[in-house]
């Protein structure tokens, strides 16, 4: 049954789970009628919404479908310039690519997005994509060297300025585990197209695992908890396969989101900016404890678990949220009536 009012933790549990409901389609309509009929408790999320609609659609192959409602989500924010604006434009281009015949206008509309490489983060992987599907691999890898080069020159020259010194090596910063830069998620990409395309490792992609490298380690010696948020459904899956898990998470759902309240408080008492928890599902911590040979239960797992989800914008769940804001964790009510109070049991 749709919900009367779809708020923004809503949307970005629909991106994890909706492919795998029943009635994906559904969804995506709903999505639409949603921002059509005002029920969304965010106004200005419209256009986030239409664009998940997009994607759904597009993914089950009602290109159709998935053109209006990327078209919707280009015209719903409030200027083509906007950078999230440009992530739905880049959609748009995906599917123009799939439906054949469209190709120089799907070229045109890219082109136009490209400057957006060195200033949104997701960026890279929208519009990689979209030229991957339109069979333009090389011209992807192309476009995310330049935009890495320019990045990285900036960063080098700035740095010889400050510095008075000449220097040849890049001068890159990571940035934060809660919130890598833009210069990250391309070394990220670059290294991924170069990889399918079969090219031998260059510096930069040297550079990228080094940098991922660096991520897991601060995310590692953040704080004394890893931040893993699990959605109600996802945490009763957790215990239910990784009983040992009880201790570490707590024993309901409501301690789990206890726990992760006064953590959040006792960092935010501590000077902490940026705040945040990270969305997590079971299927995710398990396949990376097999990526790493590793035992879910450990504490270095779930910590790199954590690692490779602070480098996923999607992940990241800001805190706090005003007083009379949806709760962070999805829950629907009002943050003063749901875990506010429950940094203070």
């Amino acid at each position: 049954m749709p919900k009367d009012v779809i708020t923004t933790a809503d949307l970005a549990e629909l991106r994890r789970t909706a492919l795998g409901a029943a009635d994906p389609l559904g969804i995506a309509s709903d999505l639409a009628d949603a921002v059509e009929q005002g029920r969304l408790a965010e106004p200005d999320s419209a256009g986030d919404a239409l664009t998940l609609a997009s994607e759904i659609a597009e993914i089950r192959s009602r290109l159709d479908a998935a053109l209006r409602y990327a078209d919707r989500a280009a015209a719903a924010y409030p200027s083509p310039d906007d950078p999230k604006a440009g992530i739905a434009r880049a959609v748009r281009a995906r599917i123009l690519f799939r439906t054949g015949g469209r190709d120089d206008e799907a070229m045109a509309e890219l082109t136009a997005l490209r400057p957006l490489l060195t200033e949104q983060p997701d960026a890279p992987a929208y519009l990689s994509a979209a030229l991957e599907t339109g069979g333009r691999a090389k011209t992807s890898e192309e476009w995310l060297s330049a935009a890495l080069d320019t990045l990285l020159g900036q960063r080098a020259a700035a740095a010889a300025e400050a510095q008075a010194i000449t220097s040849t090596e890049p001068v890159v910063e990571v940035g934060p585990p809660e919130a890598p830069g833009v210069t990250f998620f391309l070394l990220q990409q670059r290294h991924r197209v170069r990889r399918n395309l079969n090219l031998p490792h260059d510096r930069n992609d040297d550079l990228s695992d080094r940098l991922e490298a660096q991520l897991v380690q601060r995310a590692q010696q953040s704080g004394e908890t890893d931040l893993l948020f699990f959605p109600q459904a996802e945490f009763d899956r957790l215990l239910g396969e990784q009983a040992a898990l009880t201790e570490t998470y707590g024993p309901d759902w409501d301690a789990h989101r206890a726990r992760l309240e006064k953590e959040l408080v006792r960092q935010a008492d501590a000077g902490g900016t940026g705040l945040h928890v990270l969305r997590a599902s079971v299927a995710g911590l398990t396949g990376y404890a097999d990526r790493k040979d590793g035992d879910p239960t450990d504490r270095q797992t779930r910590v790199g678990y954590a690692g490779e989800l602070s480098t996923r914008s999607d992940a990241r769940i800001s805190w706090p949220p005003e007083r009379n804001d949806t709760c962070w964790c999805g829950s629907g009510l009002k943050y003063k009536k749901c875990c506010l109070p429950r940094s203070r049991g």
